[in-house]
């Protein structure tokens, strides 16, 4: 049976949002104003419409050049809507954004939604293919880049319009071919335009850095979706969000969306620097982190007895699987501030793992927010409830797509739709994810999941990092290629970390071989680039 809204569920969300400060009941002027922009506008410019509705003045967002609050934000993206409609770029339009964070990225957003324009957002890891089958299967007709992508659009259709984002070549422009953000919201107007006819959507791609993404269009124009992420999750209006994980991702994006609905103050860099961030976080009095689990590590790599990260009420991991020891030495550095986020870009949340729920089960997924619900099926599409037992993860909510922009889309259940990957049901209701579908391998005979693998090896003293590969294997037909990042703290060797395997897990299930890295590859979303993993000489390797 299909999730649908109940009065008494409806009821529920918006004492969520009105406890959250989303929802302010003594401007009720104001919260219709901003609702009917939100549909409108789509959820990116209808949340920076119903701040600066609110509060004008308050700071919006925070990046390498200073502040820019709400109120200018909007006078901004105005103008630019207004600049971008001069150059001939329409309601129902394509506009691609290709920047890393800052505030140019942001405008660039905002002002395609004032637009009714459709938003791709682009993978900053992309390679020229990538971007210019991308640019052509979406149908791009403006593109907003930083200036340091500029030789990727050398793929792209000529007809595209270009305008450059960021630029450090010049203080505040750029050459004669590519108009700058700045130099179009200084040549127009600010006042406001007219909402568009219907919201524009916008297009996640889905991770990794080879091949050509997919594309899972969206459309969001109810605030009472927040209220399932906020259930779990205790952000309220005033906070100040630390966005370390990219905004192209959906990890990023949700909570810049959710930050800039309730009003809160947004601090983003263009690139990740794990002391630069731990050095904005005391700076900026930050109360909510948004970082996926490498960043973490990195972060607890250097926080030592002088990081100062009391004001953390909130550190919200995402986008891939947080490994137990990581999650565990958070808390112990932190506090009991974790909330582990699970779901994908096709169907968006499905469950959170507050602090509580990490502490009484470390590893956890954590439960389904109301409103939404996580089965499991077997290969025969029999639902499994007991715990213990592996299944495919399907998950039914409001949030979930309708199909990629090239066709195609995700396995179904009824209305319940896969995720792509295995888990099981732990104590209390709570899921666990072992991986992904179409990672598991089979070695001897038996299912082998290499997140278990990985996570057991993480938990050695001296591990930093973990990463594997399947490999064919003589006795088991294929086994795991491990790659281990030491921290130097302990001496490893290839037989003691075989052996500790040996000793917790299956036969089957220690490594053929394990391969010592100075660090392990990743993409700009912050998954391992396993294909790179593959191509590294082992001739060369520290092992």
């Amino acid at each position: 049976m299909s999730v649908l809204p109940t009065i008494t569920g409806v009821a529920h969300s918006v004492r969520v949002l009105l406890r959250a400060g989303m929802v302010q009941p003594a401007r009720p002027l104001t919260t219709a104003r901003g609702s009917r922009a939100m549909r409108k506008l789509g959820p990116i410019a209808g949340a920076a419409n119903m701040s600066a509705l609110r509060a004008p003045n308050d700071v919006a967002i925070i990046d390498e050049r200073g502040a820019v609050t709400y109120g200018e934000l909007d006078s901004q993206c105005h103008a630019l809507a207004r600049a971008w409609s001069a150059l001939g770029v329409a309601e129902g339009d394509v506009v691609g954004v290709l920047c890393r964070d800052h505030r140019g990225a942001v405008q660039a957003m905002v002002a395609a939604g004032k637009l009714g324009a459709r938003l791709v957002l682009l993978n900053t890891g992309f390679a020229k293919p990538q971007l210019a089958d991308v640019a052509t299967r979406e149908q791009v007709r403006l593109l907003v880049f930083d200036e340091e992508f500029t030789d990727l659009l050398s793929a792209v259709a000529p007809d595209v319009v270009r305008v450059l984002a960021w630029t450090d070549s010049r203080a505040d422009g750029g050459d004669v071919l590519h108009p700058t953000l700045a130099e179009q919201i200084a040549a127009h107007n600010g006042a406001k335009v007219a909402l568009p006819a219907a919201q524009g959507g916008l297009v996640l791609l889905t991770g990794g850095t080879t091949g050509t993404p997919k594309g899972a269009p969206r459309k969001v124009g109810s605030p009472l979706a927040a209220a399932q992420f906020l259930e779990r999750v205790p952000q309220r209006r005033g906070d100040v969000v630390y966005i370390a994980a990219p905004m192209f991702h959906g990890t990023g994006l949700s909570q810049f969306i959710m930050a800039f609905a309730l009003g809160s103050t947004v601090v983003v860099r263009r690139r990740f620097d794990a002391r630069a961030t731990l050095d904005g976080i005391a700076q900026h009095q930050a109360t909510v982190l948004i970082l996926v689990p490498t960043m973490l590590q990195r972060l607890l790599a250097l926080a030592d007895d002088t990081t100062d990260a009391s004001s953390l009420r909130i550190i919200m991991s995402a986008g891939a699987a947080l490994p137990t020891e990581l999650g565990n030495r958070a808390i112990e550095r932190f506090g009991p501030v974790l909330h582990n986020f699970y779901g994908c870009t096709e169907v968006a949340l499905a469950t959170v793992a507050m602090p509580e729920d990490w502490i009484a089960a470390p590893g956890t997924v954590g439960r389904a927010p109301r409103g939404i619900r996580v089965a499991l099926f077997d290969a025969d599409d029999r639902e499994i409830t007991e715990p213990g037992v592996s299944g495919r993860i399907f998950v039914d909510n409001g949030l979930k797509f309708e199909g990629y922009s090239g066709g195609g889309g995700k396995p179904m259940i009824g209305a319940m739709m896969g995720t792509g990957d295995t888990g099981h049901w732990g104590a209390g209701g709570r899921l666990f994810v072992d991986g992904r579908d179409d990672d598991m391998i089979v070695s001897g005979g038996e299912n082998v999941f290499p997140a278990e693998i990985e996570d057991l090896v993480s938990s050695m003293p001296g591990v930093a990092e973990t990463a594997s590969i399947p490999v064919d294997d003589e006795d088991f037909g294929v086994r795991l290629r491990m790659f281990v990042v030491p921290d130097g703290s302990a001496t490893l060797t290839e037989d003691e970390i075989k052996d500790h395997v040996r000793a917790n897990l299956a036969r089957f299930k220690v490594p053929r071989e394990v391969v010592f890295l100075d660090a392990i590859p990743y993409t700009a979303a912050g998954k391992v680039a396993r294909r790179e993993l593959a191509a590294i000489d082992l001739s060369t390797s520290t092992s």
